[in-house]
């Protein structure tokens, strides 16, 4: 319907002036008279420039001022014209919103008198704001004082609008268009001298294809793992997430009264909800140095229970991964190692714009004799100028299962400021010597979550648009190809 109005008109007029006003003379959608342009434009049947304005449009608020009246005159009615009324009184009789709006906007006009007892100033008012928004519906002008004003209340808003100028013949116009032929089926063939066959375009795409799509966590995921594989990592297994409180604190030296091992910040399972096995031999000499200390500690000084100590959880970090590792270490003749995770972990936290639930954390570590807190820091520097981070500062820091410990943080260029990349720290003798590791031996560690660094990357201010149900898969099809630390 709508091709052939235009058509029809254009054989017996010159142009279009405006699609907008055409659709509206016609009664037809402007956004189906708009695609029927585009088309005809493409088979050079019509010519058209593009045109674009801006309109002013009622807010849904506008609208039901519109229709029923601004609230100031509501409450101007509703005030008698002689004598008073207890504001009290009037506060009972009109709508919450009427009230406060319509009060504070009447007193401002200077339509009432506000106090204990409202009374009207003047007899006789006009609804202006209900006059100008229909007005403004009408698609007729107002003056810029009263724009001012009804875009102050958020009455209007500025919307932009796109169509069609000066549509005119192109130098294929017809009448009507003319039905093109586009497959090649028996019955064509059979009649092809009767058919016209549309052309066909070389240059035309196809259809995008349906494929699978890297996440940007895994893209990331991939230069963080390639770094620690340049710099002689071996990874760990972090497939289990599921681990025993044992494994995921009392092996760390977490004292058991700790806050981190409180229902509202971990995830406990209720079915199992105890481990099945534990080395004993380690548990006694890991329940030890939390008693009564050991390895130059006086320990915690508090009973340690081993029904604590079997409760189930989603881990809460993958140094539980590397608590078994160490563990596992510790069992055959000595070997220097270097280790690395990038896995899964759970926290009962309250999620916002940078805290989910679940997230995933980036951990290495060295093992070693005789390593010392500069090791650590020249092996950060190493690693995080890899990532394009070359400007590095240490604060002094507390866990509970490394001394000494240190915050890291780095110059962000972008931002103009310092900010926190990670932590780290050495794994402190009463953890490592239980396990049975030399005396000599020390362990340094350092770990950062993967979704700070790849939201950074990829723009991305809110890790509900990054990780979760809530994710735009077409952010997924779109985002490009992650390389870290390289300009």
């Amino acid at each position: 319907m709508a091709e052939a109005a235009i058509l029809g008109f254009l054989q017996n007029n010159e142009s279009i002036p405006d699609s907008g006003k055409f659709a509206a003379e016609l009664n037809l959608d402007h956004e189906e008279i708009k695609n029927v342009i585009k088309s005809l434009q493409g088979f050079r049947y019509i010519e058209a420039k593009e045109l674009k304005r801006e309109t002013l449009v009622l807010t849904d608020e506008g609208k039901k001022y519109a229709a029923e009246g601004s609230p100031e005159f509501h409450f101007f009615s509703a005030v008698p014209e002689e004598g008073s009324v207890s504001k009290d009184d009037l506060e009972k009789k009109l709508d919450a919103s009427v009230f406060k709006i319509g009060s504070t906007q009447a007193a401002k006009k200077k339509w009432v008198a506000m106090g204990k007892q409202v009374s009207r100033k003047v007899q006789h008012v006009e609804d202006k704001v209900k006059e100008s928004l229909l007005q403004i519906q009408q698609g007729l002008e107002l003056d810029q004082e009263s724009l001012n004003s009804l875009k102050a209340r958020k009455l209007i808003v500025t919307q932009g609008w796109t169509g069609y100028s000066d549509v005119k013949k192109g130098p294929c116009y017809a009448p009507k268009r003319k039905i093109f032929a586009t497959d090649l089926t028996r019955e064509n063939l059979q009649n092809w001298k009767e058919l016209e066959f549309k052309e066909y375009n070389f240059n035309a795409k196809g259809q995008p294809l349906d494929a699978g799509h890297l996440h940007p966590l895994l893209k990331v995921r991939k230069q963080f793992k390639d770094i620690f594989c340049q710099m002689g990592f071996e990874e760990m297994p972090t497939n289990n997430f599921v681990e025993s409180s044992f494994w995921n604190f009392d092996a760390l030296f977490q004292p058991q009264q700790h806050p981190a091992r409180d229902s509202h910040d971990t995830f406990f399972l209720k079915a199992p909800s105890t481990t099945r096995e534990l080395p004993e031999d380690y548990v006694e000499r890991v329940k030890q140095v939390h008693e009564s200390g050991g390895y130059g500690s006086r320990g915690y000084n508090y009973d340690w229970k081993r029904e604590e100590a079997n409760k189930n959880l989603l881990r809460t970090h993958t140094t539980a991964v590397s608590s078994r590792m160490l563990y596992a270490l510790a069992k055959g003749p000595f070997t220097p190692k270097k280790y690395f995770s990038i896995d899964r972990v759970f926290r009962n936290e309250a999620v916002d714009r940078t805290h989910l639930a679940e997230f995933h954390q980036i951990e290495g570590l060295i093992c070693d004799r005789g390593l010392t807190l500069g090791d650590l820091i020249g092996v950060l520097q190493a690693f995080f100028s890899r990532l394009g981070m070359p400007k590095l500062r240490f604060k002094p820091a507390y866990n509970p299962y490394t001394e000494p410990s240190m915050e890291i943080f780095s110059y962000h260029e972008g931002l103009e400021k310092w900010v926190e990349i990670g932590n780290s720290g050495m794994f402190r003798p009463e953890m490592l010597q239980p396990m049975g590791l030399p005396e000599d031996v020390r362990v340094i560690a350092w770990g950062l979550s993967l979704e700070r660094p790849t939201m950074i990357l990829y723009g991305i201010d809110n890790i509900r648009d990054l990780f979760g149900h809530k994710v735009d898969l077409d952010l997924i099809k779109r985002n490009p190809i992650c390389r870290v630390g390289i300009e």
